[in-house]
């Protein structure tokens, strides 16, 4: 293809409210353009690549034994409703009725669909096991689009399903599946991306991970144990923190005018947060007030609360009817509807600083065995650097941020028995199957590429995924030695079978390079007078690993051992199957 005809602008400026480099590189590049918040129209460029990353990705879906199919992407809302998801699921679910008053929904996934697709076949044990999987556009009204392609309302997502008869089938698809995604991460050029234990969430099921590229911009936390390799979200990390004994000390009402923070309380009483008992005001689904205690050095996890409750929290509006001060709550001194959850970090502690129940009040000397005597504890807080891995027991958990670029749950029968799939098995008895679930965004994981590998200049495009294998540049195009040089190249490299992106625009060489940049093809050739005196074609990589002047008669021959070279790099960080 020739530039000149590629629609898309490319441009120097790093555009506005650009807070990642992918999304400023992949807008300055053509890439993509904003519709509106966290929709965005793809050019050519970025649609060679997802389409390359999607025959990936059916490649090894189609090794583990999935079956493409298409589910709808507007679903009536009685398939949500048989799941239960359609009141639980928040505003992030489209909902809307046709122009007969039906309910609708807009899928942001599709387990319903895929439960619904098979609920006729997948009536005898002989059919199983089996897995299905879709490319599809999925609409997820997220409340807060951000990084480009990173955080979106509109995306195309790959998700599978597979179906099973018994837990140990499932479990050991899922380690086939889970095999099959670093392949493919690896397959892209992003063998870096590592698996994570990490929390269900509205999905359901008893084992999930996430597949995460480590970088400090991402949106994630990840607890990791440098030690022994543990590695979890740390909204599912079990948070286990080493606790300093302390004398006992009585139970002391303190006046504090205007102390409401944790912070504030440190500075006042001069001790440190770890020594405090935090309280944190929530109302439930249902309508009920619900106080969680925790150690002040620790954040809540609300997604380990939702699990443990079964409902969806929200902050708490504490008029003056709770009963309760905001600033100055109190494991002792609470209304009797209000429900209590106590976090283990409280466990044995004494010693401590929490709310005295009135405004300006708070006690010391709490002592959680002596005053409290909770009868459970409850692991509710976010790990924590410091803290205590929970596979080698050693102090060493540290917190990495990542960007999520995949996830694999276990579902169980969560989908399958609430709506009424079942098969008959062996004995002629009814069972309901179990399934798993896995997932890939197609536009966050180029995004993810372009984040991991680019340089000032732009994107550095694995030659996997690229969208052309070589960037063409007859530089002085006004030249008509040099055009019909740079010309038999390019239909020579297209009778080889080689993608090529040819720019032969009378611009200044400057601008011809630095659009090379912005696309990022990974092998550049140049056609210039100067090369042309001495009968050669200047080669270089994109990521810089070569650079080099062949003859121009044999330049298809050397680019197309020079693209071997780089596919083999690629292929060499890729595991087995």
């Amino acid at each position: 293809m020739k530039l000149e005809k590629l629609v898309g602008d490319r441009f120097r400026e790093r555009p506005a409210d650009c807070a990642l480099d992918s999304h400023a590189l992949m807008l300055r590049g053509g890439y993509m353009k904003a519709v509106t918040a966290g929709i965005y129209s793809q050019y050519l460029p970025l649609r060679r690549i997802c389409r390359k990353i999607e025959e990936i990705i059916r490649q090894e879906m189609d090794a583990i034994d999935g079956q493409e199919v298409q589910f709808p992407v507007a679903l009536p809302a009685s398939l949500w409703e048989e799941s239960g998801r359609y009141q639980s699921v928040g505003d992030e679910l489209l909902r809307f009725s046709d122009r007969n008053g039906t309910p609708m929904v807009l899928g942001m996934t599709h387990e319903e669909a895929a439960v619904q697709l098979v609920r006729e076949y997948g009536k005898s044990y002989v059919r199983y096991p089996f897995m299905i999987y879709q490319i599809q556009t999925k609409f997820r009204d997220e409340g807060r689009p951000r990084g480009g392609l990173i955080r979106v309302r509109e995306f195309t997502m790959k998700d599978a399903y597979s179906f099973h008869t018994s837990q140990q089938d499932l479990e050991q698809y899922y380690s086939r599946c889970y095999r099959a995604y670093e392949r493919i991460f690896a397959r892209v050029g992003l063998p870096q991306v590592v698996a994570v234990a990490s929390d269900s969430g509205m999905m359901g099921g008893s084992l999930s991970h996430e597949y995460m590229l480590l970088t400090p911009v991402g949106e994630d936390s990840i607890a990791i144990c440098g030690d022994c390799g543990f590695r979890a979200n740390v909204e599912a990390a079990e948070t286990i923190v080493s606790h300093t004994a302390g004398e006992e000390r009585p139970l002391t009402p303190v006046q504090t005018p205007g102390v409401g923070t944790i912070d504030e309380l440190c500075a006042f009483s001069g001790t440190t947060p770890d020594k405090t008992c935090k309280a944190v005001a929530l109302e439930k689904a249902d309508g009920g007030l619900l106080v969680i205690f925790l150690r002040g050095d620790l954040e809540l996890s609300e997604a380990k609360l939702t699990a443990l409750l079964g409902q969806e929290v929200r902050p708490a509006a504490l008029g003056s009817g709770s009963g309760l001060t905001a600033g100055f709550i109190g494991p002792l001194q609470l209304p009797e509807d209000c429900a209590v959850l106590f976090d283990r970090s409280l466990e044995g502690e004494t010693d401590l600083i929490c709310g005295g129940g009135k405004e300006d009040l708070h006690c010391t000397g709490l002592s959680m065995h002596r005053d409290v005597h909770p009868d459970r504890y409850h692991d509710l807080a976010k790990a924590r650097d410091g803290c205590i891995c929970p596979r080698c027991s050693r102090p060493s958990i540290r917190i990495s941020r990542g960007i999520e670029v995949g996830n694999i749950f276990q579902l169980g029968d969560k989908y399958t028995r609430s709506m009424g799939i079942q098969y008959l098995d062996g004995d002629g008895k009814l069972q309901y199957p179990v399934m798993g679930c896995y997932g890939i965004g197609i536009g966050r994981l180029a995004a993810s590429i372009c984040e991991a590998s680019r340089d000032e200049y732009g994107p550095i495009w694995p030659v996997t995924v690229a969208p052309w294998q070589v960037h063409l540049c007859c530089v002085r195009a006004d030249d008509p030695e040099t055009h019909r040089a740079a010309d038999t190249l390019y239909h020579t490299l297209q009778q080889a079978g080689i993608e090529v992106i040819y720019d032969d625009r009378d611009v200044r060489a400057g601008v011809m390079f630095s659009d090379a940049d912005l696309l990022g093809v990974p092998v550049r050739a140049v056609v210039s007078p100067r090369n042309l005196q001495q009968g050669v074609c200047e080669l270089s990589a994109r990521n810089r690993s070569f650079s080099e002047k062949v003859p121009l008669a044999g330049a298809a021959e050397r680019i197309s051992q020079l693209l071997e070279r780089l596919k083999a790099e690629v292929n060499r960080q890729v595991p087995e199957r």
